[in-house]
């Protein structure tokens, strides 16, 4: 116990005294550096980088409808088409079930209003073609055991669109974007209210039992935006009298649940490097796949890193504890651009062996551990990075007995609700290599 609590003591001071030199460390490898007399520095100790697929993501309860596509030159196709049930403000036209204008009540139009949430992804400068339909099998989780929806559920619909916008994309100048409905639907709707038909909501869900939102395939979509859940179904109607105060009447239609919305988010890889992407609980070594690995939200993709030789620690003299360990992930410098941009931070988690995710990893105060990106380029565009403090957990697997390692994955940020992807270099990749810096403190 003496002996631990001298080690600690040490590796506190070493922390404390030599804190600004690990962090002045070039990052360019260099091998095994002595950073004084107790403590050395390691970038050559071998990783594993990987892609893995997780076979499906949560996207209900997202508040975000999720609509568009893109044909990404690395990925493949990206698609995401949003499902949703709608409710009316009440099962009645008018302010109450006596309204004695209701006879009078003349119907005008119906409208989808999309309201922007500023997200988009990809080439908005493409004229984009919305579709509407009606959904024939109602908003409900086909598992009996969750009420969850995941990227890869569909529902039903009619094939017959109820209305289609044409338009080009500006998510963050317009307010909304607004599609006029099929008549004969708008109609339908306004005199089955009218003549008081539903008895509760759900006869009314019985009645309409959602939308459809997608982009229509024949006009090649070259990007995908997002629209919050306060979007609408609006129905406007008038009121037949001599008076024109009575015009411009409108009842709402709102998705109040927002458990029953959800974003089928697809990807399709035929003829990318990644077309031959095993299960969700393997992976594909980027050795295979140019020497990089992918991430990409929405559609399952992560970057597996598994490091097999961090036990070659123990040969560099005595057995240690790694003071703090740094792992820097480049991105294919090729692969960003304006219309494919660089978030400005990842996310990190521990998973066994068939990926099946442990846990976050935290920093010492508790918060979610991020790679934060360092994207300050120089003239050769090899200083964009983002960077993980992984000591802890490379402490606790170094301490481990048996055959049960840990892997790290890394996503994207909000990866059930954004489309963003990113390459990143594996150990091989020439120009934009995946470096592990381990700083380590023999103590016997």
């Amino acid at each position: 116990m003496k002996k631990m609590l001298w080690v600690f003591i040490i590796i506190l001071g070493c922390i404390a005294c030599d804190s600004d030199v690990l962090d002045e460390i070039s990052e360019t490898g260099t091998g095994v550096m002595q950073i004084n007399d107790k403590i050395v520095m390691l970038d050559t100790l071998s990783v594993r980088v990987s892609t893995i697929n997780f076979d499906s993501l949560q996207t209900s309860s997202t508040s975000r409808l999720l609509i568009g596509g893109y044909t990404d030159p690395i990925y493949g196709k990206v698609r995401s088409q949003s499902y949703f049930e709608y409710s009316p403000t009440s099962l009645k036209l008018g302010s109450s079930d006596s309204d004695t204008y209701t006879p009078n009540y003349v119907f005008d139009s119906i409208v989808l209003i999309l309201k922007n949430d500023r997200y988009y992804y990809g080439d908005t400068t493409q004229l984009q073609r919305l579709q509407v339909f009606k959904l024939t099998q109602k908003v409900k989780s086909p598992a009996e055991t969750t009420t969850a929806f995941y990227n890869t559920n569909t529902l039903n619909y009619d094939p017959s669109a109820l209305g289609n916008k044409s338009f080009y994309p500006r998510p963050k100048e317009n307010d909304s974007l607004s599609i006029r409905l099929n008549d004969t639907f708008g109609q339908d709707v306004f005199l089955k209210l009218k003549n008081f038909e539903f008895g509760d909501i759900n006869q009314f869900h019985d009645y309409f039992k959602g939308l459809l939102i997608q982009a229509d395939e024949s006009l090649l979509p070259a990007s995908v935006c997002g629209y919050n859940t306060s979007s609408v179904l609006r129905l406007y109607y008038s009121i037949n009298d001599d008076s024109d105060e009575n015009d411009g009447l409108t009842k709402d239609f709102a998705i109040t649940d927002v458990a029953k919305q959800f974003n089928r988010i697809s990807l399709d890889r035929t003829g990318t490097v990644l077309q031959n992407l095993p299960n969700s609980n393997s992976y594909l070594n980027s050795t295979l796949t140019n020497n990089a690995a992918f991430i990409q939200s929405g559609t399952g993709l992560a970057c597996r890193i598994d490091f097999p030789y961090l036990k070659s620690l123990y040969s560099i003299d005595h057995k240690g504890i790694i003071v703090d360990a740094k792992l820097i992930l480049k991105p294919i410098r090729t692969s960003h651009n304006k219309q494919y941009p660089l978030k400005d931070s990842l996310r990190i988690y521990s998973a066994d062996h068939l990926n099946r995710i442990n846990s976050k990893l935290y920093t010492a105060t508790g918060d979610d551990l991020l790679g934060q990106l360092n994207d300050v380029s120089n003239e050769f565009g090899d200083n964009v990075y983002y960077t993980f403090s992984i000591g802890t957990f490379l402490n606790k697997e170094l301490s481990k007995d048996g055959n049960n390692p840990y892997s790290l994955i890394i996503t994207l940020p909000d990866y059930q609700k954004t489309v963003n992807r990113i390459a990143i270099g594996g150990q091989n990749n020439s120009e934009d290599r995946i470096i592990l810096k381990v700083y380590y403190l023999p103590y016997e």
